[in-house]
């Protein structure tokens, strides 16, 4: 399987170099370079080397395959607009960085500031194109390698909490092979990132809960400083999730208790530190509010001809409340067959079906984790319902609503897992189960024919 997957990368690296010279073998290099070290730390740290590597393999090829697809096509208005902002803002940073005139533009204001929403892609952008020089493939290649990284990370995570081989094995193949996954991670877009950080966050949370470790306390910050680089919003909702899990793990051990404390100390320090506080409350302070909540969310819900609930008011905390039960549908269960009206919500009802069929093992599956493994799954599930709550406040556009339902499918894919291996569990006892009652009968009947021979 691995040397398939390895010919396979071989002929997608001289499709990107055929087609797409020179920015194609840039991408290429770019890839490779980061491909070597991180198939070594997957196969490091895990004990299914095989199965890891591989997953990792498929998930980039689907991704840098995508990504080639839509770059040749010139595709990148249809899937992800976003993607062009964020080509234009990291090259007005270069320009910026080599000291060249620039316009007093939009461009310029939002790319050149360490505030506001997504502010990092700007940087990350901005830091490859003044390695590469400007490359719109280049930089989605990279995303697109981050996205592929997501699929090992969601194993580790989903390993941590349930311990279960299949549970993490499921929930590495969804994420791999979900097409929203593949279509958002594949472009210049932020989504995929942001998922990946959420991932690392969780993970580390999951490890200092065990094991205090300098390690996963760096990784954490360096997660949770990105996270508010690229969408400060969510770093709150982490942030209050770490918190929980840690203030819960203080009713166990002594040792526990220790532990928790420095780890908390640690990263509210050097996350001061760094000024990620203050940027985080300054943040707040500009877009936190209820009224700026109403009128972002009054934007998308008459953008195109995807908005929804543009009647509704979250201005106040009544509207809020009153906004959840909407939102929430249309963030979970968007776009509706009925209310299709574009070619690009056509193309994602098969996924839609598909994840609607899924709700009933995840439903199991969440039920199993309350019931067996809270403690150890609460920051996730934390993060979850804040999470959830918020979007289903802000949201009020069916694209966008689909588009970051991923950050929240990430996770509750484990739970699909979960539920899953539950019902896979039970009919393999069941069958167990009819086989030691077959077994018995047969002994019965042989304990009878021997005693009439004996008779």
């Amino acid at each position: 399987m691995e040397k398939i997957l390895i010919i396979l990368c071989v002929l997608l690296g001289l499709a990107y170099t055929v087609l797409a010279f020179p920015d194609g073998a840039i991408a290429v290099l770019l890839v490779l370079f980061l491909t070597i070290p991180a198939i070594y730390l997957i196969r490091y740290y895990s004990e299914e080397k095989t199965f890891l590597t591989s997953i990792f393999l498929v998930a980039l090829l689907l991704r840098l395959g995508v990504g080639l697809f839509i770059h040749l096509f010139d595709l990148r208005n249809f899937f992800g607009p976003d993607a062009l902002a964020y080509d234009a803002g990291g090259q007005r940073l270069v320009e910026i960085w080599q000291g060249l005139p620039v316009p007093d533009d939009d461009i310029t204001l939002r790319a050149n500031t360490t505030t506001g929403a997504g502010w990092g892609m700007y940087y990350v952008v901005g830091f490859i194109y003044f390695i590469f020089g400007q490359s719109t493939l280049v930089a989605q290649s990279f995303c697109g390698f981050i996205g592929a990284l997501i699929a090992p990370m969601i194993y580790f995570c989903a390993e941590k909490i349930f311990h279960n081989q299949r549970v993490a094995k499921i929930s590495a193949l969804s994420v791999a092979l979900f097409p929203s996954f593949i279509i958002w991670s594949s472009q210049l877009m932020k989504d995929g990132l942001i998922i990946f950080l959420l991932v690392v966050t969780m993970t580390m949370v999951l490890q200092l809960q065990k094991k205090f470790s300098f390690s996963a306390i760096t990784f954490l910050i360096l997660s949770l400083f990105g996270i508010i680089s690229l969408r400060f919003y969510i770093f709150y909702m982490v942030a209050i999730a770490a918190a929980g899990s840690f203030v819960i793990g203080l009713s166990a051990s002594f040792q526990s208790i220790i532990r928790n404390t420095i780890a908390v100390v640690i990263i509210g320090l050097v996350l001061t530190y760094l000024g990620v506080i203050r940027t985080a409350s300054t943040d707040f302070e500009t877009y936190g509010s209820l009224e700026r909540v109403q009128a972002s969310r009054l934007d998308l819900a008459r953008s195109a001809e995807s908005g929804f609930g543009e009647d509704l008011d979250v201005s106040t905390r009544e509207g809020a409340i009153a906004a959840i039960p909407i939102g929430f549908a249309y963030l979970m269960f968007a776009p509706f067959p009925w209310e299709v009206n574009k070619l690009n919500q056509a193309l994602v009802l098969p996924e839609v079906f598909v994840w609607w069929a899924l709700i009933p093992i995840l439903i199991s599956g969440l039920w199993y984790t309350l019931k067996n493994r809270l403690r150890s799954a609460i920051p996730i599930l934390i993060f979850l319902l804040m999470l959830t709550i918020a979007y289903s406040i802000f949201q009020g556009n069916v694209g966008t609503a689909y588009r970051q339902r991923t950050q929240i499918q990430v996770f509750l894919f484990i739970f699909i897992a979960v539920g899953w291996t539950v019902i896979q569990e039970r009919r393999e006892n069941r069958k167990l189960l009819r086989q030691a009652k077959q077994q018995k009968v047969m002994q019965r009947l042989q304990a009878n024919k021997a005693n009439n021979v004996i008779s």
